[in-house]
C-alpha cells in the first residue's frame, strides 16, 4: 500500500483498533489462476505474535481455500472514508490552488494463511466470532442456542482459516498535509454532512 509518511500509521494499538472497528474485511490471495478475494469478518487475536493472528472461515464451495496461495495473503480493513471538496479549504479563498481529495482510514495485514477443516477448531472460531458480534445485543444469540446436530452439519460446509500477521501497514489520510485553517474547514464541512461516515471522519481530523 502506498502511504506517504505524513499519513502512515505505525501504532499497534491504533492499527488493531481500526481492524476491529472495520468488522468486515477483504481477504486477498494470489494464486496460479490469478487473484481471489473474499469479503468476510475476521477475528483478531492480538495475544499471539508481534502483530497478532487473524481467524475466520469461508464456505467449502469457495475456491479460494483450494487454490494454493503464491506468497503472502493480504487482509484489507477499511475504516471511515469521505470525499473532501476544495470548497471547504480556506486556501481556496486565498489562492484557488486546491483540488478535491479523499480522506480515509485503512489497514493492510499480511501473512501466510492456513486453511483447516478440523471440527473442533472450526467450532472455536465460529463461537468466538459469534460472541464478538453478538455481544452488543441485549439478548445475544449463542452457538449453543442451536441444536448440536444442526451446528455440526453447518461446520461441514465451511473451512477455517488462520493467518499469523507477519507485517502490517496502516494509513490515516485525514488532511494532515493541510494547514490548520484548511483542516478546520474540512472538519466543519464533514460534520455538517448527513452521512454517518462523513461525520466519523470529521471527528478524526487533527485539530
Amino acid at each position: 500500500m502506498y502511504v506517504p509518511p505524513v499519513f502512515r500509521d505505525d501504532d499497534r494499538a491504533s492499527l488493531h483498533a481500526t481492524m476491529r472497528a472495520a468488522r468486515l474485511s477483504s481477504l486477498v490471495t494470489a494464486t496460479a489462476e490469478g487473484l481471489i478475494a473474499t469479503h468476510l469478518p475476521l477475528l483478531l487475536d492480538d495475544a499471539d505474535g508481534e502483530h497478532g493472528v487473524l481467524y475466520g472461515h469461508v464456505a467449502c464451495a469457495n475456491p479460494q481455500w483450494k487454490s494454493a496461495p503464491v506468497g503472502e495473503a493480504m487482509a484489507i480493513f477499511m475504516g471511515p472514508d469521505a470525499y473532501v471538496t476544495p470548497s471547504w479549504y480556506a486556501t481556496k479563498q486565498a489562492t484557488g490552488r486546491v483540488v478535491p481529495t479523499w480522506n480515509y482510514v485503512a489497514v493492510h495485514a499480511y501473512g501466510t494463511i492456513e486453511f483447516f477443516e478440523d471440527a473442533d477448531r472450526l467450532l472455536d472460531v465460529i463461537t468466538r466470532l459469534t460472541n464478538l458480534h453478538e455481544g452488543t445485543f441485549a439478548e445475544p444469540w449463542a452457538v449453543t442456542d442451536a441444536p448440536v446436530d444442526f451446528i455440526q452439519a453447518q461446520l461441514r460446509r465451511i473451512v477455517g482459516l488462520r493467518m499469523p500477521i507477519t507485517r502490517i501497514e496502516g494509513a490515516r489520510k485525514l488532511s494532515q498535509n493541510r494547514s490548520l485553517y484548511d483542516r478546520m474547514g474540512v472538519a466543519a464541512g464533514l460534520a455538517g454532512s448527513d452521512r454517518p461516515t462523513d461525520q466519523a471522519v470529521a471527528a478524526l481530523i487533527p485539530k
